[in-house]
């Protein structure tokens, strides 16, 4: 690999690959939803009845029609903006269409009470059904990649290949860190009539004690939105915290999903590690993992270009 990336040395990496089928865009299915009969689906909660999906917002940059539509799902409190330059960039360098999305409660998708990567799925899986998309290319940072992986492993007919961004099917350790965060965004105080500029100023100030990283703040203040002459959370910081614990966990998986998996970290993020191994083998049998160097927790920010190239070097080719 180009000394860019570090790569975990996992048996399962020569494996052979499988001859792929053709890329296609095909008719949408009749029962798009998948398994949404009585019984609850592999990962969902105990007890669980079935989800209803909500319509999920996104952008599509138009790339080559004979390459496999790319699908691509944003972190926690982020949105399908968070990948526009990625989506532009890739179709630049030849890949398919390039679809970023919004998750539920997040950017411009509807807000819902419920917020578990079982329902998260089953929003995807409807959209690429209202899109006619039969089989796509799935990527996912952080809580987008457990929604991708939760898709691969309910619905692998709708995924070619799967790429997750820094996280693995796991459980994340820092409940009690994002809580805060939660707890500090709710707290936040704006008077009515304040332009955008200016309550951005002062919810920073009043988040400032409690998240202290700069980038963070940041990156969290692009939720605040003005609506009707106020400034509000575009996130449903509500349902989030109601769920975080599940957010932060990994549903329970027994069959694994076969296709080519791209585990991709950063090489100064806590979120991939070799302890994550074992798991990742027994549901992601093709999986590779890869380390950029230098990369954070937002690698595709932090390591653009190495990004882009460890991406397109996954794609099947045209």
């Amino acid at each position: 690999p180009p000394a860019a990336f570090s790569r975990a040395r996992l048996p399962l990496h020569n494996r052979p690959r499988l001859p792929l089928p053709s890329p296609s865009w095909a008719p949408p299915r009749s029962s798009g939803r998948g398994q949404s009969g009585k019984e609850p689906r592999e990962g969902a909660p105990a007890g669980a009845g079935p989800s209803r999906a909500v319509p999920l917002s996104h952008v599509e940059v138009r790339g080559r029609e004979d390459r496999l539509p790319l699908v691509l799902l944003h972190g926690l409190f982020g949105s399908g903006g968070n990948f526009q330059t990625v989506a532009k960039a890739l179709v630049r360098r030849g890949s398919g269409t390039v679809l970023t999305v919004d998750a539920r409660n997040h950017g411009s998708s509807p807000h819902s009470p419920l917020m578990t990567y079982d329902a998260m799925s089953l929003d995807v899986q409807d959209l690429l059904n209202r899109l006619g998309i039969s089989k796509c290319i799935l990527l996912g940072h952080s809580m987008g990649g457990k929604t991708a992986m939760t898709v691969a492993l309910q619905r692998p007919d709708l995924v070619e290949r799967l790429i997750s961004v820094d996280i693995s099917p796991g459980s994340t350790a820092l409940i009690s860190e994002f809580s805060a965060y939660i707890s500090a965004m709710m707290s936040v105080k704006i008077p009515d009539g304040l332009t955008r500029s200016a309550a951005r100023q002062l919810a920073d100030e009043q988040l400032r004690l409690i998240v202290q990283p700069l980038q963070l703040r940041q990156f969290l203040l692009t939720n605040l939105v003005e609506v009707e002459g106020r400034c509000i959370w575009r996130v449903n910081l509500e349902a989030i915290s109601r769920h975080l614990t599940e957010v932060m966990s990994f549903p329970v998986f027994h069959k694994p999903y076969l296709g080519p998996t791209l585990f991709l970290g950063g090489s100064k993020s806590p979120y991939l590690s070799s302890k994550d191994y074992p798991e990742i083998q027994r549901l992601f049998p093709k999986a590779d993992v890869q380390f950029i160097e230098g990369a954070g927790h937002i690698v595709h920010q932090d390591k653009f270009e190495e990004f882009i190239t460890a991406v397109l070097n996954f794609l099947p080719p045209p």
